[in-house]
């Protein structure tokens, strides 16, 4: 399974942003996937994460009813849409993925995720 992740890029406050990873090597039908970030000196974080029926979706709390997290299994795409960004939100993007027989679910343990993309920057200015 190979990951490409892109769409980062400097943006203002408020700003609205997309960020796509295509999927290669296998269907999102067998994958649970999920946006992670890392910000300057902190630890990658979780942000959002698909279910591998695209049902199931989960947030963190930072993110919550600003940013979405959607799949297009005919582009084998998944995206993060971030609204009413925040100079916090700043950070390197990555999406992930892992193969699993959990449909409805999605993967919740960070270090469980096997496939990973290279990673887009998002910078926010304030």
């Amino acid at each position: 399974v190979q990951l490409q992740a892109s769409g980062g890029g400097l943006v203002q406050a408020g700003d609205s942003r997309r960020l796509s990873c295509v999927v290669s090597g296998h269907t999102l039908n067998d994958l649970s996937l999920g946006w992670f970030r890392q910000a300057p000196g902190k630890e990658r974080e979780m942000v959002a994460a698909i279910s591998r029926s695209g049902g199931g979706t989960w947030y963190t709390d930072s993110i919550k009813g600003r940013f979405t997290i959607s799949r297009d299994t005919a582009k084998n795409t998944v995206y993060l849409q971030m609204n009413s960004l925040k100079p916090e939100d700043t950070a390197v993007y990555y999406c992930a993925a892992i193969l699993t027989l959990r449909r409805g679910i999605p993967c919740l343990k960070k270090d469980a995720y096997d496939y990973w993309g290279q990673g887009t920057l998002v910078t926010v200015s304030s």
